[in-house]
């Protein structure tokens, strides 16, 4: 399988013919090698327009979704982001691409470990990966806020306030908000005098998030 070819395929297809402008939101995705981010058994699907199951009863996200996701934080190479849910890593590896410096959490020890073999063997050293396996722990990472973008790869029930917090004056967040099968994408800006805009996107599916302010396990 020649995964360059099959690379450039999805982000043409899926990504720039669904209006996705955002010059280096493209250009990342056309670097980063989605592949090694899935299980090998499903490798040859890896770019297919949908999700895939990771494990532990996690997915790594449509690529359009995270391509979407990924440009409402307008992020322009000198952000300190957090991500919630590593995941994969395929997200964290694209953030760490486009900004400067990457703080992601994750609650499952398995997925976050797998996740940073892949993130070091593509010499992505901007990351610091955290494992919140407890599931009392507060969502976040407060001792290194603010944080000029924050990124949900969660279903949440409402916005928790506990990361609109952690969030900096002028900085954005990226939210799936609403039931824990079906939730609609919410960017949250904060301005300049710490009020909060609200823009709803569309309508998508992410696993639920646990703990403090989401969902019981």
């Amino acid at each position: 399988m020649n995964f360059e070819i099959m690379r450039k395929k999805m982000v043409q297809d899926q990504i720039v013919s669904r209006d996705i402008n955002d010059r280096r939101v493209i250009d990342a995705m056309l670097k980063i090698p989605r592949h090694i981010f899935v299980q090998e058994a499903f490798a040859a699907q890896a770019y297919n327009d949908k999700a895939l199951p990771i494990g532990d009863k996690q997915t790594i996200s449509q690529p359009y979704i995270v391509a979407l996701m990924t440009e409402k934080l307008a992020l322009t190479g000198s952000e300190k982001v957090l991500e919630i849910g590593t995941g994969s890593g395929y997200q964290t590896a694209l953030l760490a691409t486009l900004a400067d410096r990457v703080f992601s959490a994750e609650r499952i020890r398995p997925l976050a470990l797998r996740a940073r073999k892949c993130l070091d063997s593509l010499k992505l050293f901007n990351i610091q990966l955290r494992i919140n396996d407890n599931e009392g722990s507060p969502i976040g990472w407060e001792e290194e806020a603010p944080f000029d973008a924050i990124i949900v790869t969660a279903g949440a029930p409402d916005v928790p306030a506990v990361l609109t917090d952690q969030l900096a004056r002028g900085g954005r967040m990226v939210i799936p908000v609403g039931t824990d099968t079906d939730q609609q994408l919410i960017t949250i800006f904060k301005n300049d005098e710490g009020e909060l805009e609200l823009e709803t996107s569309v309508m998508c599916r992410f696993v639920p998030l646990i703990g403090r302010q989401g969902w019981q396990a």
